[in-house]
């Protein structure tokens, strides 16, 4: 199956390569470090020890915010090397942890061959290898095994469907996942599940996402943001997936007139390449548009458009109320645990399964309310927008649900020095 596996690598090898350059005609990041995507680096580091930390993209790079800052403390002598397989990952990790200089060096992952992925090893000769969440690479994995570097699978999450998906894949994955060292699952669902494909040392040590601190400079972005909407409150849709604007923007405008008066609408695509798309969308439903990127000075528009990366959690700082994207459709939803950090009140739509439990718990908490649809999205929208009691109370609950779960960083770190030696 594994052989099998690498031959369909192979033979997709042309059509991947198409697909990026093709990406890139939005994206320019898709088409720049191309030798590293296929096992090939000039850099060369100093003899350093290394610790790899690979995280897909932004969401994963994110997350791994609070672990890679503890293991530099933890490991003064060591660098991080931060891997990804997305150009607004990567960004996102520049972003972060350009301040730390070469003690941070940031590379793409090569496609899951045997011979690019041993080629990676050989270059950075990792300590160990640490992939975030849900990232299992076969061919990586015994690349690794190889050459005596332990795998662990942290802030590690798995969902029925993922499960089901992965388990067609047969011996493949199990193979894969027996190799792990150790895993530190997000939930003890998520770890039973894991356990369930073969993970022979699994433990439970909570979401890292709670640990993510907002910085001060987003903090001042979202002030500079909310003075330039005046006295105007503000819905935030955060990280929405394509199919769901077109929703949001159809609800909101047959609602305008029911809004508080003077709603502001916040849209935030998640992926950069739809920012001019969800643009049109508004402009042909004869809304007015404001963008972040050329942001006036008094946001007077029906609706802002978030053209910006990086800036997350200034929105949130921005808003009075925030829906969680990717939810609205059976897309899985995103992390609502940034939103409740900065203790505002969250709606999430019922697709929810990524972060199933974190989003239950939160509903449960009365930190978070779920919707049926685009049209309840707006409805409850209107209600809490027009209750600052309401929004205050969810608000303080969101702050609680937060604060009670962090701690995961410093279990995983623990958990992590039986495999960095």
């Amino acid at each position: 199956m594994r052989l099998f596996y690498s031959l369909m690598w192979w033979l997709a090898l042309p059509l991947v390569l198409g697909r990026l350059w093709w990406r890139g005609r939005l994206e320019p990041g898709y088409r720049r470090h191309l030798g590293e995507r296929l096992g090939s680096y000039c850099r060369r580091l100093d003899a350093r020890p290394t610790i790899q930390v690979h995280a897909v993209s932004v969401g994963e790079t994110r997350a791994a915010e609070p672990l890679v800052e503890a293991l530099l403390r933890a490991y003064p002598d060591c660098r991080i090397l931060l891997t990804h397989m997305t150009p607004t990952g990567r960004a996102t990790g520049k972003a972060l942890f350009g301040k730390h200089g070469d003690r941070v060096v940031q590379s793409y992952l090569p496609y899951d061959t045997g011979f690019m992925t041993g080629r990676f090893l050989r270059h950075f000769a990792p300590r160990v290898c640490i992939l975030m969440e849900t990232e299992v690479w076969p061919n990586l994995i015994r690349s690794c095994a190889a050459r005596g570097v332990p795998v662990a699978l942290v802030n590690a999450r798995l969902s029925e469907r993922s499960l089901r998906r992965g388990r067609k894949f047969g011996s493949l994955m199990t193979d894969a996942v027996r190799a792990i060292a150790l895993v530190a699952a997000q939930t003890d669902a998520d770890a039973g599940r894991i356990a369930s494909l073969g993970a022979p040392h699994v433990a439970v040590t909570g979401s890292i996402k709670f640990d993510v601190v907002p910085p001060q400079a987003a903090l001042d972005t979202g002030a500079m943001l909310r003075a330039r909407f005046d006295e105007r409150l503000v819905l935030l849709c955060a990280s929405t997936r394509e199919g769901e604007e077109a929703l949001i923007l159809d609800a909101w405008q047959a609602r305008q007139r029911q809004h508080a008066p003077g709603a502001l609408l916040l849209l935030v695509p998640r992926h950069p390449q739809r920012f001019d798309e969800v643009a049109r969308m508004v402009e042909s439903r004869g809304l007015s548009l404001a963008r972040r990127s050329s942001l006036p000075q008094q946001v007077d528009a029906d609706v802002l458009l978030g053209d910006s990366m990086g800036e997350m959690f200034a929105y949130y700082a921005a808003c009075d109320l925030a829906f969680i994207g990717g939810s609205l459709l059976p897309l899985g939803g995103q992390n609502l645990i940034e939103a409740c950090a900065l203790g505002k009140p969250v709606l999430v739509g019922e697709h929810t399964f990524n972060f199933l439990q974190a989003t239950d718990e939160a509903v449960a908490s009365g930190a978070a309310l779920r919707v049926a649809d685009a049209q309840a999205l707006v409805r409850e929208s209107a209600c809490l927008l027009a209750d600052a009691s309401a929004r205050a109370h969810m608000g303080a609950q969101a702050l609680a649900f937060a604060g009670q779960h962090r701690g995961a960083t410093a279990r995983t770190v623990e958990l992590l020095r039986r495999v960095i030696v």
